[in-house]
């Protein structure tokens, strides 16, 4: 193996050990084989390339051709030709996946799933990344400034990640990039020779500058790894004595304390530890009013944040990315077009001594009006402060949908998608056994997920026994679950957490939402909110639907209608109007065609539209069109790398055809024919041709240099002589046996090579290189042939012509 196809394998190597710490990021991990196998393409290609040799900037746009062919055939062949080659509407199917997968990484918390657009910035990502470093360690023969691309690999992950086993992926990566130094030093000095004292190894032998008895050679290497293990160590230990560096490298935590110049993340501080202490308070002093023009007040909670993580300690706020507010929010997810909606507005005032991080608004909010710096969490549909923003003293506009769903429409909802049903469905293995068999007791004889969620809401409310009590010691873990279903005696937060997480044990998304309860009514027709008006409740998803409130908390807040029984269905309710104080009419929500993001459409999440289209109709050949497509085009992928081996069997065949002939006339092209063959076969095998020694030479140095036996080397010396014979005889002569010849020394090189010489000498033939040759000395002939061409000479002399007019 060349030094440098080793450096190719230590920098695919370094790569893919890098790419490692991406892999707590997304589930399943599926996509990093993906990642592998088109890397170990793409650095096959250059390889090839480089063997050719081909020129340096040849060589990467070669590569960058291939990568991209590669993510056409991976991630948008429905429209390619051929499955590979990329079009207009391939490119455009990319760069949507690519915004697709932006916006898939802002919404999902990790582990998140492994989503189309997710899978295309994750692969392509790391091609990029391992055709920079290719390119700077491999095709310029700097390995060192190799390692920037790789930092900034390991950087995006940790700045993604939770933290956890950072440090395992950063000595990963750290190895990885160590090795590709190593290589790179030992490559240069096969290139170079011993350039420090030490004796060989066999007498006579040429020094490799990497062995000897007396170690001087390993100079640079020991150096090498010193460094290596110097930087390392301070990169580990530095950051843990200086508790100002935050963790440095390996802290690879993505959330805030709310502070900063718009930082990307912010982790929410959880609003439960005060909720208790709100709900005992001895004065329900007023934390902020407002006014609506919602027909039914005391059904709009104010939402402050969902929680929707629970881990067996506690039920906390995934900590996900944030973006700018925008000028209206997206439909919510999973809301489909034929369920009753009415948008209201809603003018908000906090109060000077309400200080809270998360923005009150009524759920689902579609627009919001507020001064100040906050940004949108699009999951929770929620607005954070940012750079110590809070609520103290805003006074804000709401636009907000009241979403009316029937109990039909719930009881229908279809299956939620695998994504989000795994995401929320999720419960810690320290769950105690009696969460799930206590849910299946209360549910049994329900026959869909909306009736099973009726019944745990009404057992919990009414029918379980429990009593409502502010003064229980509070808790969100498991054992406090355990304990309330024992001893049935709790405040919201008990209730919520409970039925959140047996619907979850009964395959049903849910989290819990923390906030404020309609508040009450004032004489000037605005409601005043207080601390006792704090408050915790689940929300479910059906899908159709979105987030549905449930409200199992006994005398607290209201039950939601759609949950009542003997629910008539009506059709959709009027907007309600504005009140005096309300600075805009409401309007009907906008349809699901004319409100839901292309993002949400593509994913489904916005539920059916009123006209679905028609399915396509291809009848069984579109299959067989697909599958036939399909097919070619991933041969096309295979046979690229080997189209030398095609030319050069193809070429093979055609010398040897020509090698009998009928009449002396053609007796040098047959010749010469043959020779040309046992001259690139010994070079396939690593015998590179001089044109300038004569045919016995040459037959000489094939015979000493392949090893070649009798029979080889005779075959190799009376082809050799009729090539004198036709190049310097008066008349050319036919010679017969050409073929068998031919074949005899093949055999015979092929027999003296090892295996991996003739598995090189078939596949990466380097006589191949004789297609690029034949090429360029083409185009020199057009140049030429253009250049000197007679009409261009007369056109050229009557440019050249003086004028004969004078001045």
């Amino acid at each position: 193996m060349s030094g440098r196809t080793r450096l190719a394998l230590c920098a695919f190597a370094a790569t893919m050990m890098t790419a490692g710490a991406l892999l707590p990021l997304v589930e399943p991990s599926k996509w990093i084989v993906q990642a592998a196998f088109l890397l170990a393409i793409q650095g096959a290609v250059g390889v090839l390339a480089r063997r050719v040799p081909l020129a340096r900037i040849l060589t990467v746009s070669l590569q960058l051709l291939v990568t991209l062919l590669l993510l056409t055939a991976s991630f948008a062949r429905e429209h390619a030709l051929f499955g590979v080659l990329p079009g207009p509407q391939d490119i455009q199917r990319l760069a949507e996946l690519l915004t697709s997968g932006a916006d898939d990484v802002s919404r999902y918390d990790t582990p998140a799933p492994a989503t189309d657009g997710i899978r295309l910035m994750l692969i392509g990502g790391v091609l990029l990344i391992g055709l920079a470093v290719d390119v700077l360690a491999v095709t310029f023969r700097t390995a060192a400034p190799a390692g920037l691309p790789l930092l900034a690999l390991y950087s995006v992950a940790a700045g993604l990640s939770d933290g956890g086993a950072g440090w395992v992926w950063f000595l990963l990566a750290a190895c990885g990039y160590l090795l590709l130094l190593l290589a790179e030093g030992r490559e240069r000095l096969s290139r170079w020779g011993r350039v420090f004292g030490g004796s060989s190894h066999s007498p006579g032998g040429p020094a490799s500058g990497m062995d000897g008895p007396s170690g001087h050679a390993f100079a640079p290497v020991r150096t090498g790894r010193r460094i290596g293990a110097v930087a390392l160590g301070i990169a580990l230990v530095v950051p843990a004595a200086l508790p100002a560096l935050d963790g440095g490298l390996l802290s690879g935590t993505g959330g805030g304390s709310g502070r900063g110049g718009g930082g990307g993340t912010i982790s929410a501080v959880n609003p439960l530890v005060s909720l208790q202490n709100n709900l005992n308070q001895p004065e329900n002093r007023e934390v902020m009013s407002y006014r609506t023009n919602a027909t039914n007040p005391q059904d709009m909670y104010l939402r402050i944040l969902a929680l929707d993580q629970f881990n067996g300690s506690e039920w906390r706020p995934s900590t996900r990315r944030l973006r700018n507010v925008p000028e209206r929010l997206p439909q919510p997810a999973g809301l489909g077009g034929d369920v009753d909606v009415t948008e209201i507005r809603t003018n908000i005032s906090a109060s000077a001594s309400y200080q809270q991080t998360y923005l009150p608004l009524p759920y689902p909010a579609s627009e919001v009006d507020v001064e100040g710096r906050w940004r949108y969490e699009p999951e929770g549909r929620t607005l954070v402060g940012d750079d110590g923003q809070t609520t103290r003293g805003s006074r804000y506009e709401v636009g907000s949908l009241v979403v009316e769903p029937t109990s039909g429409q719930l009881a229908g909802a279809p299956a939620p998608r695998p994504d989000l049903a795994r995401e929320y469905t999720r419960v810690p293995a320290s769950l105690p056994e009696v969460v799930q068999e206590t849910a299946e007791r209360v549910t049994e004889g329900a026959s869909n997920d909306y009736e099973r969620a009726v019944e745990l809401q009404d057992w919990f409310a009414s029918g379980g026994g429990f009593r409502y009590d502010t003064t229980v010691t509070s808790g969100t873990g498991t054992a406090a679950i355990e304990r309330f279903l024992k001893d049935r005696e709790g405040f919201c937060v008990h209730f919520s957490f409970t039925m959140a997480a047996m619907a979850r044990t009964l395959g049903i998304p849910a989290r819990v939402a923390v906030g404020f309860t309609p508040g009450t009514a004032q004489a000037d027709g605005s409601l005043s909110v207080g601390l006792r008006d704090a408050h915790a409740w689940p929300e479910l998803y059906f899908e159709g639907v979105g987030w549905t409130r449930f409200e199992p908390t006994p005398s607290r807040g209201s039950v939601p209608s759609y949950t009542l029984p003997d629910l008539p269905e009506e059709g959709p309710s009027s907007p309600a109007q504005p009140s005096e104080g309300a600075s805009a009419a409401p309007t009907a929500a906008p349809s699901v065609s004319e409100t839901c993001p292309d993002q949400q459409a593509r994913q489904g999440e916005c539920g059916a539209s009123a006209a679905p289209a028609p399915a396509e109709s291809g009848g069984p050949w579109t299959t067989v069109r697909t599958v036939l497509l399909v097919g070619l085009g991933a041969l096309v992928v295979l046979a690229l790398p080997l189209l030398p081996m095609f030319w050069r069997l193809r070429a093979g065949s055609r010398r040897l055809g020509h090698s009998e002939g009928r009449t002396p006339a053609d007796a040098a092209v047959r010749v010469l024919a043959a020779w040309r063959e046992i001259t690139d076969t010994a070079w396939d095998h690593g015998i590179p041709p001089d044109e300038s020694q004569t045919p016995r030479k040459a037959a000489a140095r094939v015979v000493r240099l392949g090893q070649l036996d009798g029979t080889a080397a005779a075959a190799v010396h009376r082809v050799a002589g009729a090539v004198e014979q036709v190049l310097y005889a008066p008349e050319p002569r036919a010679t017969t046996g050409l073929s068998e010849d031919v074949l005899a020394v093949r055999a015979g090189l092929r027999a003296a090579t090892g295996r991996m010489g003739r598995l090189r000498a078939t596949l990466a033939p380097r006589s191949a290189v004789r297609v690029i040759w034949a090429l360029s000395e083409r185009r020199a002939a057009l140049t030429s042939r253009w250049a000197n061409r007679p009409a261009r000479d007369r056109w050229s002399a009557r440019l050249r012509r003086p004028s004969r007019q004078r001045g």
